[in-house]
């Protein structure tokens, strides 16, 4: 066989295959960088205060670059608004976020979470106190980490129907009160300060990952199978070839045995 792979024309077979072979190599190298490149990051400074309406616009999903961003805004608290969000976790241990509701001094509403307690005995009095403590009021600043809004949850069965778990903005505005089709932030903000009786919520920077395009490595993944496949199908060839080219040789070699067999066998005539 290994003959057969030094005939001339299956060295100019295997040229071929490895050209064809290098040329899917190309391709799926391409395609891991368009991965790599389509997973790229921009880097962007959470940390740094920037304005609410120059950051996220109301009345529609929040850009992916706001995710996680510090801003700030200027408006007022509306009292009455505020609802308990329980299961939050702060420095590891669940407990109770109070969420007011907040109208920035541009007319669009926002939920605001005001801070975190491990009581819900606690969580109750706070939003009482903070219902009747505040009025709407001149315009106050407010600054805190942009977060979008979360999906609506239903309640276990065995807890209050009334229960909310997620600081959902489409659950949030059918609570408002005094609320009707305002514009509003789909997302809410984790207040930087708490009120008193809460304890600020844990808000740390965005953990920035960075995404890779799995359909362009399973084509990267394919080109290399090709490769493969190309200098597979040389081999093969060759090999067909020369167990074609062996049967050939038996049946040739059985033939002549077979022959010669019968001129052996064959009477010879005798002189008179």
């Amino acid at each position: 066989m290994i003959r057969m792979m030094l005939r001339p024309r299956w060295i100019a077979a295997l040229l071929l295959a490895l050209a064809i072979a290098a040329a899917f190599a190309l391709l799926g190298q391409w395609q891991l960088d368009r991965a790599i490149s389509s997973g790229q990051v921009v880097e962007r400074t959470t940390e740094t205060v920037q304005p609410l309406t120059e950051t996220v616009a109301p009345d529609g999903p929040p850009a992916q670059v706001a995710e996680g961003q510090m801003v700030e805004t200027t408006g007022s608290y509306v009292p009455g608004d505020e609802q308990i969000i329980s299961g939050r976790h702060n420095g590891g241990v669940s407990g109770f976020w109070i969420v007011s509701h907040f109208v920035t001094n541009e007319g669009a509403s926002i939920a605001v979470a005001r801070g975190w307690t491990a009581d819900a005995d606690r969580a109750a009095a706070v939003r009482e106190r903070l219902a009747t403590e505040m009025t709407i009021q001149s315009l106050q600043p407010l600054t805190g980490r942009f977060l979008s809004s979360e999906a609506p949850e239903v309640p276990d069965d065995d807890v209050d129907p009334h229960t909310m778990t997620t600081v959902s903005t489409a659950a949030l505005i059918n609570l408002w009160a005094n609320w009707d089709d305002q514009s509003v932030y789909q997302g809410y903000i984790v207040d930087a300060t708490a009120p008193d009786g809460l304890t600020a919520i844990d808000s740390p920077e965005p953990v920035v990952e960075v995404p890779l395009n799995w359909l362009n490595i399973f084509y990267a993944a394919e080109w290399a199978v090709f490769a493969g496949f190309a200098v597979f199908l040389w081999y093969r060839l060759v090999r067909d070839a020369w167990e074609r080219e062996t049967e050939e040789a038996e049946i040739a070699a059985a033939s002549a045995a077979g022959a010669n067999a019968a001129d052996t066998d064959r009477p010879r005539a005798t002189a008179p």
